[in-house]
């Protein structure tokens, strides 16, 4: 009596036998409902780098990055995820995919993307996986313009001070004249009392 193709012991010989694409396909993620209006696709093959919620278990409700996706055993590690052990150790806490849906894709790989059908302005850096580092550096260069504009607004606060100081010149010019013309008083004075000790010296005599 041969059993149906449907039969349990036939579902799990195919599940233990399946090459690696079919192992791929199996481990296939719905999408969250944004996903799915954006790139309208209801499921994916889950990847490395993509970011996950979990809908049930102790860590229901968490959205955690894929760390590691385990073909052979269909299981998923995820960061941050963690089983603590009776040694006290903590142990990354593997995850079927029937308790996952995607909410973030990595899409740094080009053959990804193409088979997606996406155009290069669909996808955001994120999603390509740049570093944020280079982000941050092109965010100084737009701010860039704004330093000349408070350089020219410090030299228009500064401009006033020039036409008060032509004032303070003049003023100085007349205290420095003042100065010259009762300075020749004062040597006459001093040539005067030395011709006044001579005299004086001379009459002792």
């Amino acid at each position: 009596m041969s059993s149906s193709p449907h039969s349990p012991r036939r579902q799990r010989r195919a599940l233990y036998r399946a090459t690696p694409s079919e192992r791929r396909v199996r481990m296939t993620v719905p999408l969250s409902r944004e996903l799915r209006a954006r790139f309208h696709r209801r499921s994916l093959p889950l990847r490395k780098g993509d970011t996950v919620r979990v809908l049930s278990g102790s860590f229901e409700g968490r959205e955690e990055r894929v760390a590691r996706v385990d073909r052979r055993g269909y299981a998923v590690t995820l960061d941050n995820v963690t089983l603590k052990t009776a040694d006290e150790k903590m142990k990354p806490l593997s995850l079927g995919v029937g308790h996952l849906v995607i909410t973030r894709l990595n899409l740094s790989d080009p053959w990804r993307r193409r088979s997606m059908k996406l155009r290069e302005e669909d996808v955001t850096p994120e999603e390509r996986g740049e570093p944020r580092a280079e982000a941050e550096e092109e965010a100084p260069s737009v701010e860039a313009p704004a330093a000349p504009a408070a350089e020219t607004a410090s030299e228009s606060t500064a401009e006033p001070g020039p036409t008060e100081n032509p004032d303070a010149d003049e003023a100085t010019a007349v205290d420095e004249a003042e100065t010259e013309e009762e300075a020749p008083p004062a040597k006459p004075a001093r040539r005067s009392r030395a011709k006044r000790a001579a005299a004086a010296e001379e009459e002792d005599a």
